[in-house]
Parts: structure tokens; sequence; C-alpha cells
């Protein structure tokens, strides 16, 4: 396979641009800011710049103040950033946060379906009885994991790869290996039936960051890579041209949108040179949409589980979003990671 060709100076000035227009955005303890602040974090993780540590910490310790916020499965995604802070500063207060955090999802999380988390967001009037989400394996599923490593907790570690497996079973698609955004265990269908591009992104990613904590010799290991193998051998053969997906990843005639494909990029890099020639195109589609003031660009908004394809393709892409800024930053993270365990 071809060596990925990229400038890595270039790659950490965009670094330092993404985070920047990052934190002249606000956010509340929600998963807006659970996934830039993750991204924060992983581009603390490649470069070391302890600048993101910093603004990490400040706005983690103005929220603390009043203390910890009413919790949710999308307020869980704060505690991604909680758990590099507390790995590079030792300070105890984060590791009470991230006790408290795991405390909640195992003890008063909603769950159905033997275990299996119910999708809960911070607003009380939207509620989705027995839904599964996609986006779960990004805010709360992957979080147990690593918590469960982060403290040694075995019970933690089990749950976390619970959520994965209840997930794959309910949402990924065993004819096309794409994963549907949502399944509805009441009415027993997936909803608007959709293989959404950021749903895609978060699954492959959050299956590739678990396969890096997970023991090769546990079960699930094999069961995690076969499911993150098979959706990305799908994937990779629906990106557009630009290097991006649309945001219905099977239907080209939705837009391109970049939160999605950066996640998908990101999870595409960890499988190592197989996939260079799509990583390569992945490249520069990203790169593009990074405008000189660090915003993201075409991203689409917050999405619930639509009704139909027209939703998905309504949903607006003007704004900045979170979201977006640390998916790109998570997609940059690993380029620069990769770059220093396999190219030199």
């Amino acid at each position: 396979m071809p060596k990925l060709q990229f400038d890595e100076a270039e790659i950490r000035q965009l670094i330092d641009l993404v985070v920047e227009r990052t934190f002249q955005m606000d956010f509340n303890w929600d998963w807006p800011g659970g996934v830039a602040f993750y991204g924060v974090a992983e581009a603390y993780e490649a470069t070391e710049k302890q600048e993101y540590i910093d603004l990490l910490k400040s706005w983690v310790d103005e929220w603390l103040e009043d203390g910890l916020p009413k919790l949710s499965i999308n307020g869980v995604s704060i505690g991604h950033a909680l758990i590099t802070l507390f790995n590079v500063t030792e300070d105890e207060k984060y590791l009470i946060v991230i006790k408290d955090m795991a405390d909640y999802l195992q003890n008063d999380a909603p769950r159905f379906a033997d275990g299996v988390f119910q999708h809960t967001v911070n607003s009380v009037k939207d509620v989705f009885p027995e839904q599964a989400w996609v986006d779960t394996m990004m805010m709360a599923g992957l979080f147990l994991l690593r918590v469960g490593k982060l403290l040694n907790r075995e019970d933690y570690v089990e749950d976390g790869l619970k959520q994965y497996h209840g997930h794959e079973d309910f949402l990924q698609d065993p004819m096309t290996n794409l994963y549907y955004h949502g399944w509805d265990n009441i009415a027993k269908n997936h909803m608007s039936s959709i293989y959404w591009a950021r749903g895609n992104g978060w699954a492959a990613l959050t299956m590739a960051k678990a396969l890096e904590l997970v023991e090769v010799q546990h079960p699930s290991y094999m069961i995690i890579d076969c499911s993150l193998r098979d959706q990305l051998s799908t994937l990779v053969r629906l990106q557009a041209e630009s290097g991006l997906w649309h945001t219905i990843v099977d239907d080209p005639t939705s837009y391109l949108e970049v939160s999605g494909s950066s996640a998908i990029a990101a999870a595409i890099l960890t499988r190592g040179t197989l996939y260079n020639k799509y990583t390569q195109k992945a490249i520069s589609g990203i790169l593009n949409e990074i405008e000189e003031d660090g915003k993201v660009s075409k991203v689409s908004a917050g999405t619930a589980v639509m009704k139909d394809a027209v939703g998905y393709k309504n949903v607006p892409y003007k704004r900045i979003q979170g979201w977006g800024q640390g998916l790109a930053l998570v997609f940059l993270a690993e380029l620069l990671k990769t770059s220093k365990l396999v190219y030199r």
C-alpha cells in the first residue's frame, strides 16, 4: 500500500487552530462539549502540548465549582476529558467525578433488554423509551470501558463490553454490515432504518478505540474486531471521490458531512496500511473543510433519529458544532500517532 502523504507541521498547525476555535465556543455539561473535549484530549495525547490540558482544566474546574450537574447518557461524555485530566494531573477531584459518573451508569441509567442502555439526553422533554441509539457507544459504552481499565474494575469493563455487543446486535445490519441510527425495542424496528454517517462514525471509532483496551484473549475482542472489519469494508466502498462520506452513507444524493467522515477516517487509520488509499482521500477531504479560523465546516447539527431520509437530508450544516471540532481533532491526532508508529 502506498505511504500516506501529509505535512506533519501542517497537521500540528491545524490542530492548534481547531483547538483555539473550539474554546471560543460555549458549552454546557453535555455531549457537544463532551465530544469537543474528547478531541482536545486526543490532540494532547498526540502532541503533548500542555496548553491543551490547561484549557481543559480551566473549563472543567469552573463547572465543578457548582458540583456535578444532572447526568444522562449524553452528559456522561464529558468523562472522556476527565480521564485524560486525571491521568495527566493525578488530581483526585477528577477521579471522584469519574467514579460518580460510572456509578450513575451502573445504577441509575435506564436500561432494557438485559442491560442495554436506553439513550437519554439532558432535556426533560426528550424521552426515548427502550430505544438504543448508536450515539451511546461513544457517550457511555467507551467511557465505561475506559473507566474499567483506569480503575481495574472488571465489572465496568464487562458492562462497557455489554453495551458494544448489545448495540451491535440491535443496530448492525447483517446484510450491509452498516449500523442503523437507532432501534425501538417496543415497536421492534429500526425506525427510519437509515445508515447515518455520524452514527457509523460513532460505531467505527469507538470499536477501534475499544480494541486498544481489550486483551486479544478476551472473547469480546474478536466480536468487536469482526464487527468493525465488516463495517469498514462496506464504508470504504461508499466513500465519495472528495474523500468524505454522505450524511446517509449509501445515498449519494445526501450531502457530504465532515464529522461522520472524520470519525470513520480515524477508525480506518487504526487498521494500519490496509486502507491507505481511502485514508489519503479522506485527508484531503477533511483538511479542505477546516477554515482559516479553525472552524470545521459541513458538520450536521444535532440529529435525533429522524422519521425518514428526507429528515436527515434537511438537517442543517451551516453552523460550527462541538462534535465537528472534536471528531476532526480525533482524526488529526490519529494521523500524528500513526505517523510516529508506522512511518518513521
